[in-house]
């Protein structure tokens, strides 16, 4: 029985941390996204960046919101490791899973850059 009760605990425990937005690193708070290409004489393109939140098992239980901020949170932290302080954001796309109610995952597709100030 205690063997049970444990693994519900941790199982919840699991499930609840699905459901809110991925955590951002510290330094890339300060990374900037934005809608239009940036100026390729300033910055230095290091690559194309995905970021991603929800699946078929937590989307349901996860705000609409939460979704969106942990696909750009992980957009960021993509964008950090590459050395980049800008997200040029091509793609954001929210979808919902067969028989859910409603979205269930958003995944946003960039290109990180290093631009000078």
């Amino acid at each position: 029985m205690r063997t049970y009760q444990l693994l519900t605990s941790v199982l919840a425990i699991t499930f609840l941390a699905g459901c809110a937005a991925k955590p951002i690193i510290p330094q890339a708070q300060s990374i900037e996204i934005v809608n239009e290409q940036p100026d390729l004489e300033k910055c230095k393109f290091l690559g194309e960046i995905f970021g991603s939140q929800g699946n078929w098992i937590t989307g349901d239980f996860t705000s609409n919101k939460d979704l969106m901020l942990g696909a750009r949170n992980e957009l960021r932290n993509e964008a950090f490791k590459l050395g980049g302080n800008v997200v040029y954001m091509q793609s954001l796309q929210s979808s919902g899973g067969f028989e859910s109610l409603g979205t269930t995952n958003t995944t946003a597709v960039g290109k990180a850059y290093n631009c000078s100030k």
